[in-house]
């Protein structure tokens, strides 16, 4: 029954729980692909990289929208003290009230394309934007997974080193015993203590360096330090069996495609040539519809109540605000054909300068792809050599091994001194730690070719 309900707990924790576990909470285990996903959810710059493609967004939003007329409204008053001219009444008066409104409204018909081309332009930078949070994802993933099989290095070479402590001090004990029967000479006994000082000092090397690895995970992955982890190590038996079947050429086709520094580079170069027609674009004469309507209203406004018998005016009356705002509307509408002639070079220097960086934005395509092929290649050939240090160091090791329990038994029976005996225990450790290396080094290599074909990391 309780093994029943530890295995149902379990099943809870793995469903429920996200990657950060309460402070004193049991320690979780954590598979490479669950540390990849956590990473790519919760990291700092993929989110500051999402933030760009959302400016660009608005941007491209904002350059869609030049092409909707543009309406604004006037509303004005004012008080004037002193003489001053009242353009409403057209009379030179003491001291005024005055009222004005209006509406104008205007469209852009022709800009010599610049619109258009402002509009492919941003929906080039959008892309580009996009794709560069896919390349700041894919960088994160790579980083995650040497980080991850880092740690992994490290832990087990922890393992390793305290394994050989034990067998050191479990020396140690036989070689006091046997020094206090006469057996060993001080010079064994000392040969016994330097050897599990070494160890120790092994061991605490180790220590710090898997604790620092495990360190920079959790700052990937945006884990709080103290967080308790395990990590999940893939089977012996898959890292033996690791071989690619593609080519360096096969996986560099398969990378242009998959790998979003490229379409990040394709796309900067496609905005640089939109840049070009943009500025060209200055060259071009523009033409511009307005239109609007204004009235106003003055304290002083009059109009003739009362003539003579000549018919001149002999009493003034105020004219009423509505009898003013009709009287005053200014209605108009007018095209506005703007030709440039010369404006200092300005036009024919954007534009030039506007090819340089497309001819800039070519060259930085090429480098990307230059760059790929040769990593691309860099990894296969890192692969081959992995493979082949893997097997000799399995080989190296399980010499080292069997020449260790030769030399034991031989120092047991005193056909041997301390001296070889440490000797060989030292050539084993080493082996040992290289054998260790080399398994993890050999299937990283094998996650990069994975990376750079677009498959998903995992064990």
């Amino acid at each position: 029954m309780k093994k029943s309900f530890s295995c149902l707990a379990c099943l809870i924790t793995c469903l429920c729980t996200v990657l950060l576990p309460k402070q004193g909470a049991a320690q979780q285990l954590v598979p490479i692909k669950e540390a990849i996903y956590h990473a790519l959810e919760n990291n700092l710059q993929v989110k500051q990289a999402q933030f760009q493609a959302a400016l660009s967004e608005e941007d491209l939003k904002q350059a869609k929208s030049q092409f909707y007329p543009s309406l604004n409204a006037q509303v004005g008053g004012n008080m004037r003290f002193g003489r001053y001219f009242d353009q409403t009444t057209g009379q030179l008066v003491p001291s005024v009230n005055t009222a004005n409104a209006g509406a104008s409204a205007d469209v852009p018909i022709f800009q010599g394309f610049q619109r258009i081309n402002q509009i492919l332009a941003n929906k080039n930078q959008l892309a580009a934007d996009q794709s560069n949070i896919e390349k700041v994802k894919n960088d994160l993933v790579l980083s995650v997974a040497t980080t991850y099989l880092e740690a992994l290095t490290n832990q087990d070479l922890l393992t390793a080193a305290e394994q050989q402590l034990n067998l050191s001090r479990q020396q140690l004990e036989v070689a006091e015993a046997n020094y206090e029967v006469g057996n060993n000479t001080l010079a064994d006994l000392s040969q016994a203590k330097s050897q599990v000082a070494t160890d120790e000092l092994n061991v605490t090397s180790a220590q710090n360096a898997f604790e620092l690895s495990m360190l920079n995970l959790k700052q990937l992955m945006e884990l709080d330090p103290a967080a308790d982890i395990a990590l999940e190590k893939p089977p012996v038996a898959d890292i033996e069996q690791i071989e690619s079947p593609y080519t360096a050429a096969e996986i560099y086709q398969r990378a242009l495609k998959a790998q979003p520094d490229i379409e990040t580079a394709v796309f900067s170069t496609a905005l640089a040539k939109n840049n070009i027609d943009i500025a060209k674009g200055g060259y071009y004469p523009t033409l511009g519809f307005g239109a609007g309507y204004g009235t106003s209203v003055s304290s002083v406004a009059s109009q003739p109540i009362a003539f003579d018998a000549e018919g001149r005016p002999t009493e003034y009356g105020r004219v009423s605000f509505g009898d003013q705002l009709r009287a005053n509307e200014s209605p108009y509408i007018g095209l506005t054909l703007n030709i440039p002639i010369f404006n200092r070079f300005q036009v024919r220097t954007a534009v030039n300068k506007a090819k340089i960086n497309y001819q800039n934005a070519l060259t930085n395509e090429q480098l990307a792809k230059n760059n790929l092929n040769k990593i691309v290649n860099q990894a296969v050939l890192d692969l081959r050599s992995a493979s082949k240090r893997y097997a000799s160091t399995e080989t190296a090791f399980e010499s080292a091994k069997d020449a260790f329990e030769v030399i034991r038994q031989r120092y047991e029976v005193g056909l041997a001194n301390s001296v070889e005996l440490f000797t060989a225990q030292t050539t084993m450790n080493k082996a040992e730690f290289d054998h260790i290396q080399a398994r993890y080094d050999l299937l990283f290599r094998s996650k990069v070719i994975d990376f750079y074909l677009g498959n998903e990391i995992n064990f």
